[in-house]
């Protein structure tokens, strides 16, 4: 059972003369509908997950207007389906997770971009970057750069990021060039509104079928010698159409303030948080009107350039803001001004309180800091005293908390779900490297990566999705003893079945490979993929609280059908067999790929299936048993090694009711879900014999209440005879 997106699904209907109100992503996925869009794919991760979300789950409205919808199994095959646009007049959108994304996608679009394309193509970034990223510090616009690709970086205004997706698909069609939207995390989850317009069913589409292939046309692939003439296309006229396109529509924006000799240049992106950064110095008001003229980038590649010299022409100074390094536009800019000889001052990255910072988030606060110097540079007798108090101030807190506290914080880093399948097999692994030394471990992106932190601390490298078992054959032939490598089944199916599988089974590499089957992708959202069990699976089970993850055995016969010989599956919590497998893969003298197949159903999914299952038994009067945990406090020793070996966040610390005893002891908090590692590692490990497990039973039956009232009739005598 999927989250579902039925609400949104209904808001991409809305048609002109109604209002849409929602977050920024979900106005992006209706814009995209809006703009006559004729195929949709993408992969699935934050920030940009609800668009490929949204219309998977509204395939049968998307039919209704003829749009092919795909969930792609990476971000390459993503970009390959834009090759659609490169011969016919069809719009399409593919979407993925910030620059690792575009990453694995390069290939494809260094290949699109060079012949470039007839129909709109646009590529919806989620520009994972600063304090809430998950992902490498880089940006997109290098990479719109070196391959001459469009990047939209929109004012984070819906009915403007709307306008932008519309404009974006045209803007591409007018310079054949493919276009990038970016849009950072708090773009996608802005809340905002616009006017609709009626969705427009695409004149080739699903339902209005291309009669003929076009004709063939060798200019059209991305080959020497052609290439050779493509690069020239870039420069002589597809950049030149692109920036008249942009100057005619008014893409970029400038808004005038009082203080014509100043200026601002700023990346749309970035224009919500300069204007609350202005707020604080008086030069702004709560409409967003600025006293300082600002130019609006929503179009960060190419640059107009005749838009920046007009209006850098005749001011003071200019403070441009550009987030990330290194500072592209601000080099692209200082040339322009330059050669044009044009000596208006340019104020942007620098060191110390004389400029902005090169690498992270300019968030209000670093805005601030920036516009400070700039500020009181040009504009000396304006009362900044209630921007400087309020910086102050956030210093002055911040080390208030710190004396306070007497010492930093403990850190809180990530870590796996209550119940997660995936914590056991790393309790396992610490067990099994105790009998056979430390193994070099390669983590890869997933779920599993929590374990880099504590108590597991384990994995050496994460240099890629599905990329752990092929970032081990380098260093696996140095080892005295095999190496691990860790991936997920979404990993497996995105990357590693060729990059990691294949390749080791072909050199023959003498290597552990650990798989994680929970049965989704479950770092980004729990989307499906080929191993998740069917709809008939689902329904089929007797037991609900049975893991579902092993009636799909398609990873088993794939690694099978590759010749993988040495193969083992099993369940995730069996702790003691886990760790004998582990040993046994780790000492075996068979060579060659060795393969274990960790089975447990990602424990959201397993919630959001059980808890409407239990919530009808209840319904109904049906006698329902849950499991919970706890610990004996008497016996418990207080080494807390069980904690250590699984560091769920359920297995916490208490205070000794002993008064004799000052070590705490441990306790099962109650956000438990009865998955019984605690118990598995106890005994795995032969630690103290301290758990114990209780049965909840709602809707007992008759005879169950009867014995219930003797047991406390005869606890209650003898704590009164005590």
């Amino acid at each position: 059972m999927e989250v579902s997106f039925s609400r949104e699904i209904e808001k991409l209907r809305q048609g002109a003369g109604s209002t849409f109100h929602g977050e920024g992503i979900l106005a992006i996925t209706k814009a995209l509908l809006q703009s006559g869009v004729s195929y949709v794919g993408g992969y699935q991760g934050a920030p940009i997950s609800h668009l490929l979300d949204v219309m998977v789950q509204a395939r049968p409205y998307l039919d209704e207007l003829g749009v092919h919808v795909q969930a792609c199994s990476n971000e390459a095959s993503a970009a390959a389906m834009l090759g659609a646009s490169i011969h016919y007049p069809v719009r399409g959108a593919v979407t993925w997770k910030s620059i690792v994304g575009t990453n694995v996608a390069s290939d494809a679009l260094s290949n699109l971009a060079s012949p470039g394309v007839t129909g709109g193509a646009l590529i919806v970034v989620g520009e994972d970057y600063g304090e809430g990223a998950s992902v490498i510090q880089e940006r997109t616009h290098a990479f719109a750069m070196k391959s001459c690709m469009l990047l939209l970086d929109p004012r984070p205004d819906l009915a403007r990021m709307v306008e932008m997706v519309e404009h974006g698909f045209a803007l591409s069609e007018a310079s054949n060039m493919p276009a990038i939207l970016e849009l950072r995390i708090r773009a996608c989850h802005v809340q905002g509104s616009f006017e609709c317009r009626d969705n427009r069913a695409p004149a080739i589409s699903t339902r209005a079928l291309q009669a003929e292939p076009a004709a063939f046309d060798y200019m059209r692939l991305a080959h020497p010698p052609v290439t050779f003439r493509h690069e020239k296309l870039k420069g002589e006229q597809r950049i030149p159409a692109a920036r008249r396109y942009i100057t005619e529509h008014r893409l970029n924006e400038t808004f005038a303030g009082t203080h014509a000799d100043l200026g601002i240049i700023v990346q749309g992106g970035l224009y919500n948080a300069a204007i609350r950064a202005l707020q604080q110095f008086g030069l702004a008001n709560a409409y967003g009107d600025s006293e300082i003229p600002i130019h609006v980038l929503n179009v960060t590649y190419p640059l107009v350039h005749d838009e920046l010299l007009d209006f850098c022409r005749d001011k003071r100074g200019v403070l441009l803001l550009e987030e990330g390094q290194p500072e592209y536009i601000e080099q692209e800019l200082a040339t322009l001004l330059r050669r044009q000889d044009l000596q208006t001052p340019l104020h942007g990255k620098g060191t110390g309180s004389e400029g902005l910072p090169n690498g992270g988030e300019y968030t209000v606060e670093v805005i601030a800091q920036g516009l400070a110097p700039f500020v009181a540079r040009y504009l000396p007798r304006h009362d900044a005293s209630a921007a400087t108090a309020w910086l102050a101030g956030n210093r002055q807190r911040r080390e208030q908390a710190a004396q306070a506290l007497g010492a930093p914080l403990p850190p809180r880093p990530p870590a796996f779900c209550i119940g997660c399948p995936e914590r056991p097999v790393f309790s396992a692994l610490k067990l099994a490297q105790q009998e056979v030394g430390r193994v070099h471990i390669a983590a890869d992106i997933g779920c599993h990566a929590f374990a880099t932190f504590e108590p597991f601390s384990s994995g050496h490298s994460i240099l890629g999705y599905g990329m752990s078992l092929a970032s081990t054959a380098g260093v696996a032939p140095l080892m005295a003893r095999r190496t691990l490598a860790i991936v997920g089944d979404g990993g497996f199916w995105h990357n590693g079945l060729v990059t990691g599988v294949q390749s080791a089974l072909f050199n023959g590499d003498d290597v552990v490979l650990l798989i994680m089957k929970n049965g989704y992708t479950s770092a980004t959202g729990t989307q499906d993929i080929i191993s998740t069990p069917d709809e008939e699976i689902k329904a089929a089970a007797a037991d609900k609280h049975q893991s579902l993850v092993d009636r799909n055995r398609t990873i088993e016969e794939t690694l099978r059908g590759l010749g993988v010989t040495w193969l083992r599956s099993l369940h995730s919590y069996e702790v003691g067999a886990m760790r004998d497998t582990l040993i046994e893969a780790f000492t075996t003298a068979q060579g060659g790929l060795k393969v274990i197949v960790a089975e447990g159903e990602c424990q959201l999914e397993r919630q959001r299936r059980i808890k409407p299952w239990i919530a009808g038994l209840l319904q109904r009067g049906a006698r329902v048993v849950r499991s919970r945990f706890g610990v004996d406090e008497d016996v418990c020793s207080g080494d807390h090694a069980c904690i250590r070996l699984s560091g769920c966040p359920t297995l916490s610390l208490k205070d000794n009711p002993d008064p004799l005893k000052v070590d705490p002891v441990a306790t099962v908090l109650d956000g438990c879900v009865g998955c019984g590692l605690c118990g598995a590692n106890a005994h795995a490990a032969t630690l103290c014999p301290s758990f114990y497990k209780a049965e909840v039973i709602q809707n007992p039956a008759w005879h169950e209440r009867l014995v219930a009232s003797l047991r406390q009739a005869i606890v209650g005598r003898l704590l009164r005879s005590a």
